[in-house]
């Protein structure tokens, strides 16, 4: 099977390829990064070690995919992945977004389209409703926002499902995926190829380049080791705002089961996929862990708000254990504890990833 991953060299991408090649022999991997995410040159020639075949080339260029070799499948985890993106609060213009998360996505599904290959877009969990997410009732229970009980709330005991609305404003990211996710399953019904919508939650392990606006769980253990200064922003300044987290490896045996399955397999098409309530933390408990782990550290409270921040955000997963017996394997301790270390081997990781400041 040749399987192209975009972003391959992304903490998502390298992390899929390494499993799929632990997972499944007679693979080959080609992939295509252009290596503007800041660390994200620390994994290709290790990737290349391994085997994959990688180019280094932007998905924005015409040529890119022109006259690329025959594949069976191809994983989209190429993206500009922050909420703040296009909002003059994150490097990314609104142009840039909506290339790298939108335009871009037509090369690749041309390609799928020319050799009949099953496309995996890897979504995300902001294409729900920003007005409908702020309006869940939530009171603080152990340190973190919990929906409340008794108040119309019950449906939210395992999460949010993929019927909840995703009605304008979700953010122009989240926008720019949910676009993606339409502009792809009406590709693949008008030219019969199999399409695959995963919504992860926030992905999360060793090595992750994290930043405040994205990949918050590696962003807040690696400065917290190195005593750097960290801030509850919004929601009143206590840390209280929650998501789950996920290892993307822990998607590999649900991608492989998706690719083997062809066009005419009765599935759902769109799924979430998370680590669910059993992994769901807020940034008061995380800091609890690191304080543990690590010793004390201050966190100075900054209650204005940010845009786009959502005080309560947790995926259910229950179409995706139903449809594919699927649920994730790495707890969020296991999760911590591997960041945590890394931390302690990578002391200027937060350097290298441009998250030192």
């Amino acid at each position: 099977m040749n399987i192209l991953i975009t972003g391959i060299c992304g903490f998502a991408g390298s992390a899929l390829a390494k499993s799929l090649l632990r997972h499944r022999e007679n693979l080959t991997l080609l992939g295509i990064d252009n290596l503007s995410r800041a660390g994200s040159e620390t994994n290709l020639e290790p990737l290349r070690a391994l085997g994959c075949k990688i180019q280094v080339a932007d998905l924005r260029s015409p040529e890119t995919l022109r006259n690329f070799p025959r594949i069976d499948w191809l994983i989209d985890a190429a993206a500009e992945p922050s909420v703040l993106a296009g909002t003059g609060l994150n490097p990314a213009t609104s142009a840039d977004l909506l290339d790298i998360n939108l335009v871009s996505t037509i090369p690749m599904l041309e390609l799928c389209k020319k050799h009949g290959a099953a496309f995996t877009l890897l979504s995300t969990s902001r294409v729900y409703g920003l007005e409908p997410l702020c309006k869940i009732p939530l009171e603080n229970r152990s340190n973190a926002f919990t929906p409340l009980a008794g108040a119309g709330t019950e449906n939210f005991s395992m999460g949010i499902s993929e019927e909840f609305p995703q009605t304008p404003p979700l953010s122009l990211y989240g926008t720019s995926k949910r676009c993606a996710e339409m502009l792809s399953l009406e590709y693949g019904a008008a030219f019969e190829f199999p399409v695959w919508i995963n919504r992860c939650g926030v992905l999360a392990g060793a090595g992750q380049f994290g930043k405040a606006d994205q990949g918050i769980f590696s962003y807040w253990i690696h400065r917290w080791a190195k005593r750097l200064p960290l801030r509850y922003i919004g929601f009143g300044g206590h840390g209280l705002q929650v998501r789950d987290c996920l290892h993307p490896a822990d998607l590999t045996g649900l991608l492989l089961q998706q690719a083997d399955s062809g066009l005419g397999l009765e599935k759902p098409r769109i799924i979430n996929l998370s680590g669910g309530i059993s992994s769901a933390c807020s940034l008061r408990q995380l800091s609890d862990w690191c304080s543990e782990r690590f010793g004390e550290h201050t966190v100075i409270a900054s209650p204005e708000h940010r845009p786009f921040d959502v005080p309560w955000l947790v995926l259910d997963s229950t179409r995706a254990k139903n449809a594919w017996n699927w649920s994730p394997a790495t707890s969020h301790h296991h999760l911590f504890e591997s960041i945590a270390q890394h931390a302690e081997e990578n002391p200027d990781w937060l350097s290298l990833c441009g998250a030192a400041g």
